[in-house]
């Protein structure tokens, strides 16, 4: 009596948005016709894998099995994307048919070549975090992916050049030498190439607007979101472009989810260090809905507003966006991630970033200050001021204006104070809401939930907040709008270095959102 069918198993990792799920892949071979069957809910690209597969088996000198090959991706109600099975396909079908020995529960992450090449598949980062997690810390990756798998923490990497290096390293025999081709180096992984997001500005190159440069100051120690409104030449652009450069690095976590966005969008061939520097994404007033937050054809992919996770999205001359687009911000302002639905399917991203919005007062850009050279007609200015929605603003903290540049400032000479030494100012500010903030599971005040502020470790006194109270109770500010201006003056007194807010801390955020409720401009 025979014995039960040998199947030669890998794993492999599905990703659904940035959420990854560990698949075993099984490999059968009977003794029908020959054929090579992929079962398990493969798309159009993993299908295409069977004649990759077929000619780098051949190419590598160990051609596969000429019976009947039968695959399965399991679970097999869970759709399967991409060409980063191709290794841990073949490496399955090997096994099953004893050229190989050692492949179950390693986890394989390629896509081959037709020579037999390992090649970069994009989302190889948190394909690993998966694994990882999963309690399956051996993973097999092309060489030039080596480097991203390995910024993974608890995560054990191999890298190889070609199959014919994983074939002799798995107990394998080619039958023929490697091709001259694979001889050639295969270049690692580029350093700096995504991890490198360029240098900032200085915000010394910024002339005058003190009352916008403490704004920026605030938005940056405590994570608030921003307007800026002025005529144009104001400096509203120069200044939202200065904010990274003042903002903290990236802590780990923060770090690791930024990188893994940036890997999955495969806009980059390897990423070979975490993102540490606060990103910046500035897309234009014409991007569509998909661009900002997401979306495409299938399984929705990351748009601006997570490619800015840990960073700054900046909207100039956000009035001329799509509305929807920009009411499609609302939800992740408050939760920090983005929730897309499509028919294949739903995925989450994270999106906790810092908007910054700039605007015109007036189609024409001249409406502010004594406003004698605007031609806009007063349903012009509603119009205008009208495409920002109330709801949306509501959730921006600091609101000022900036207004334009005297020719004093210009040409003094002096520079103002420039990104480092904020920078410094800043990091104490950081430093003293992320240990208080510890035991909540927190870092930054913008980040504190409404129920939290009445909790003794982070509520106002009642005469500190009077102004705020009065306030709502006169319907200029909405409850939300309340609870803004209450970590915003925490803000302010961290700058300080006080232990609790103030009354002029109160006042001082009542005044940096003063363009809220109640008033007709943006």
């Amino acid at each position: 009596m025979s014995g039960p069918p040998v199947l030669g198993r890998t794993l492999a990792v599905a990703l659904t948005g940035l959420h990854g799920h560990l698949v075993e892949v099984e490999a059968d071979i009977g003794q029908s016709l020959p054929g090579f069957v992929l079962l398990g809910l493969p798309d159009q690209s993993l299908q295409e894998s069977r004649d990759r597969i077929k000619a780098a088996a051949r190419n590598s000198g160990l051609p596969l099995t000429r019976r009947h090959l039968t695959v399965n991706l399991v679970p097999a109600a869970l759709h399967k994307r991409g060409s980063g099975f191709d290794l841990a396909i073949l490496m399955a079908a090997y096994a099953a048919d004893h050229r190989v020995r050692g492949t179950a529960g390693l986890v394989f992450l390629a896509e081959l070549g037709l020579d037999g090449r390992l090649r970069h598949a994009p989302g190889v980062l948190p394909c690993v975090m998966a694994a990882v997690a999963a309690g399956h810390p051996e993973v097999i990756v092309a060489e030039e992916s080596c480097a991203e798998a390995s910024l993974v923490p608890g995560a054990r990497v191999r890298g190889f050049r070609s199959l014919h290096e994983v074939i002799v390293a798995f107990g394998g025999s080619p039958d023929a030498p490697l091709a001259s081709a694979l001889a050639e180096p295969v270049p690692g992984p580029r350093q700096g190439a995504a991890e490198d997001l360029g240098p900032v500005p200085d915000l010394a190159e910024v002339a005058g607007q003190f009352e916008a440069r403490f704004a920026l100051e605030v938005a940056a120690a405590g994570g608030h979101h921003l307007l800026l409104e002025g005529s144009p030449g104001a400096g509203k652009t120069m200044l939202a472009e200065r904010l990274p450069g003042i903002l903290p690095a990236l802590d780990d976590r923060t770090a690791l989810e930024a990188t893994a966005v940036r890997s999955l969008t495969g806009r980059s061939q390897s990423t070979a260090r975490l993102i540490r520097q606060a990103p910046f994404q500035a897309p234009h007033h014409s991007a569509s809905m998909a661009a900002l937050v997401g979306g495409g054809s299938g399984l929705a992919r990351p748009g601006a507003a997570s490619l800015a996770h840990g960073g700054v999205l900046f909207l100039d001359e956000a009035p001329e966006f799509d509305r929807r687009a920009l009411d499609a911000l609302r939800q992740p302002l408050e939760s920090g991630t983005i929730t897309l639905h499509r028919s294949s399917g739903v995925v989450r991203y994270p999106s906790r970033f810092q908007l910054v919005l700039a605007a015109n007062p007036c189609p024409c850009g001249w409406g502010g200050g004594r406003g004698s050279a605007c031609r806009c007609s007063s349903l012009q200015r509603r119009r205008y001021t009208a495409k920002l929605s109330g709801p949306l603003l509501d959730r921006v903290d600091i609101q000022v204006t900036v207004p334009a540049v005297e020719a004093k400032a210009l040409t003094s000479g002096t520079a103002g104070e420039g990104s480092e030494a904020v920078r410094k100012r800043i990091l104490p500010a950081v430093t003293r809401q992320a240990l208080r903030l510890h035991p909540f599971g927190l870092s930054r005040n913008a980040h504190i939930p409404a129920a939290l502020l009445r909790d003794d470790a982070v509520a106002i006194g009642a005469r500190a907040r009077a102004g705020a109270d009065a306030a709502l109770d006169r319907a200029e500010l909405t409850a939300r709008g309340h609870a803004r201006v209450m970590r915003l003056a925490w803000t302010i007194a961290d700058l300080r270095g006080a232990d609790r807010p103030q009354a002029q801390d109160v006042d001082t955020a009542l005044y940096l959102r003063r363009r809220g409720e109640g008033e007709e401009t943006v």
